[in-house]
């Protein structure tokens, strides 16, 4: 999976791509890190639109950068879920925990 993390209009938008595993939690956290010590960013998002896959670490993941956005006062919203992806979401119901879009 690759991460790009963009800011524009004080939101940070992380742009996801290939599979969200395990793997990449060094990466996105560091990620995370970068847009919620960002003074200027008021929310975050998430852009799943290139994941074509996601595994329970990838829901865990989420669910910890949930907390952290809270912690730090920022929304946090999902954004473009496909496929696969989207039907996982909902299974897990975050469309119950988390904005979606």
């Amino acid at each position: 999976m690759q991460i790009s993390l963009r800011t524009e209009d004080r939101r940070a938008i992380l742009r996801l791509t290939g599979r969200f595993e395990f793997s990449m939690h060094r990466d996105f956290r560091e990620a995370v890190d970068t847009a919620l010590q960002n003074r200027d960013v008021e929310a975050v998002v998430i852009d799943l639109a290139g994941v074509e896959y996601l595994d329970s670490s990838a829901l865990g993941m989420l669910l910890m950068l949930r907390d952290r956005a809270n912690a730090a006062k920022k929304s946090l919203s999902l954004a473009n879920p496909r496929g696969m992806v989207k039907q996982a979401l909902e299974i897990a119901r975050f469309d119950k925990l988390f904005s979606i879009a």
